[in-house]
């Protein structure tokens, strides 16, 4: 395999610039020819950042300005997204402990990879995921990265349209007062996620530049609390188990109250097994709960342009900045399924807020949540695609001028499939279930780590040196490793039942000279 020459080593440094005295880290070559520059191979992402000419370079030559705060907020934000409304579900079918522990295990992972990241990156004084993969494998490096990144945000935005398309129809039902679904048009949300798509998200996506979207990404997050706040309200507001007129009750709370008394009082023995919480549970659905978990917590490739970007960076400072970030969402994600979960039971859905229209379709609490989840998950699919399409444009045409005609051209052909993917598949389950069992272990799992071994020079961390031995631990939820020899193996497995994702068999075999993929 190609692997770029190491022209110089950078001395590794607490706050990630480079050493006094040392020569800038120059594009690496492979053979004769010199390596496009990827920084300049994309003309959408020219100017992004810009030197600071008046002060010592930090970071890649880029003088950050934006406070701990500021970069705690945008990382939470990174994290954040619409795995959030799959947690309950994945809580349903393991039980609250169990559900638990790998909810740990997994927010646990994600900040030593994290870890591994920012050491690689202070090493090389690289600010890009893809180009700490093509620092350690070369171009296949960098194109595994830049391609597991596109699947993973192709992911989130089938399943932001996916919540459209399901959501959608109960808030235009709830405007008409409706109570039941019709066959019109309007109500049906295949038509609706294509009407969306193409009058509101195309023009959006059409833009050069981000501008103020950037600002939605923050009202996302505001949604996502509001949603929260919802689920931990409504807990103590909807008896268990539902009556089966107990939608018909149109928000009027005082009479939900006495319908939960009287369902209390004349509850059954099998209601009252059905209303009892699980705390440790096995089932065919069990496998989609790493994938889900996994959704929900991939930030990793934003992690290095927020580092970038933050004033007097360090790496210890970035660390405790995606801690926070990480025991924030944690806290979050816990307190939305163990809720959600004691609301519905085994009852929920693989989408919780789709389940309260079990409740009640004229909720104006629920209504208010979907109006404000849908207009944040609308709004987002543009800042999503953005940098799906400078991927693309980077892969298959780098160094070419900008030309409107494929500006158009990649983002119709992006949302035309992704809308394909959204009215085919049966549930979101399954885009979370693909997605958390493809890229998002690569991002958060993999490819961090065999990053950090490749790049880590061997004259500071010897390979069987502490922090080299403990890389394999971070695979161990999701797989099993053993070591013979200067080898490292490798065996990812996550399968379920045949509806569900079987992502199985990746051996990776490591030693000083080459890394092997081997496929079953």
């Amino acid at each position: 395999m190609e692997v770029p020459l190491q022209t110089e080593m950078v001395e590794l440094v607490p706050n990630g610039k480079h050493s006094e005295g040392l020569l800038p880290v120059i594009t690496p070559m492979a053979g004769n020819q010199r390596v496009e520059d990827p920084t300049r191979s994309c003309i959408e992402g020219k100017s992004f950042l810009q030197k600071s000419p008046s002060k010592e370079p930090h970071f890649t030559d880029f003088e950050g300005k934006t406070s701990f705060g500021m970069s705690v907020f945008n990382l939470s934000n990174a994290i954040m997204g619409s795995g959030i409304l799959g947690l309950a579900y994945a809580m349903a079918n393991t039980g609250i402990i169990l559900f638990l522990f790998l909810l740990t295990a997994v927010a646990l992972l994600s900040s030593y990879s994290i870890h591994l990241l920012l050491k690689s990156s202070g090493v090389v004084g690289i600010r890009a995921y893809e180009q700490l993969g093509y620092r350690a494998f070369g171009t296949p490096g960098k194109l595994a990265a830049a391609l597991a990144i596109t699947l993973q945000n192709i992911g989130a935005m089938s399943s932001y349209l996916y919540i459209i398309k399901s959501e959608l129809p109960l808030v235009i039902q709830t405007f008409l007062n409706l109570e039941e679904k019709t066959s019109d048009w309007f109500i049906n949300g295949n038509y609706l996620v294509i009407l969306v798509s193409a009058i509101i998200i195309l023009p959006l996506a059409l833009m050069r530049q981000l501008g103020y979207l950037g600002y939605s990404s923050g009202f996302s997050l505001s949604c996502m609390v509001f949603f929260l706040i919802a689920v931990i309200y409504k807990k103590f507001h909807v008896p268990c188990p539902l009556p089966p007129n107990f939608n018909n009750t149109a928000g009027n709370f005082s009479h939900m109250e006495v319908v939960k008394e009287k369902v209390q009082l004349q509850i059954e023995p099998e209601a009252a097994a059905f209303c009892t919480p699980s705390y440790f549970t096995l089932n065919s659905q069990t496998a989609y709960t790493i994938p889900i978990m996994a959704f929900a917590f991939v930030c990793h490739p934003e992690v290095l342009p927020i580092y970038t970007e933050l004033k007097d960076p360090s790496k210890k400072k970035m660390q405790h900045i995606s801690n926070l970030s990480i025991a924030v969402m944690y806290i979050m994600y816990f307190l939305a399924a163990l809720f959600g979960y004691l609301t519905f039971y085994d009852g929920v859905e693989s989408e919780l807020l789709h389940t309260y229209s079990k409740v009640d379709s004229f909720d104006v609490l629920i209504l208010c949540v979907r109006v404000a989840v849908l207009t944040a998950v609308t709004l987002t699919v543009p800042i999503v695609l953005f940098p799906v399409r400078r991927a693309i444009q980077q892969m298959l045409f780098p160094n070419q001028e900008f030309s409107w005609l494929r500006h158009v051209l990649i983002a119709v052909g992006l949302l035309t499939c992704i809308n394909l993917l959204v009215i085919f598949a049966p549930n979101i389950l399954g885009i979370f279930g693909v997605i958390g069992a493809t890229s998002a272990p690569c991002l958060i799992f993999i490819f961090p780590a065999i990053f950090y071994f490749r790049i880590m020079p061997t004259e500071k961390e010897p390979a069987r040196s502490t922090p080299k031995i403990l890389v394999p631990g971070a695979w161990r939820p999701v797989g099993w490793y053993g070591a013979k020899g200067p080898a490292l193996t490798l065996d990812l497995t996550l399968t379920s039942d045949l509806t569900g994702p079987v992502f199985c068999c990746a051996w990776l075999l490591a030693d000083d000279h080459e890394l092997e993929l081997h496929h079953h």
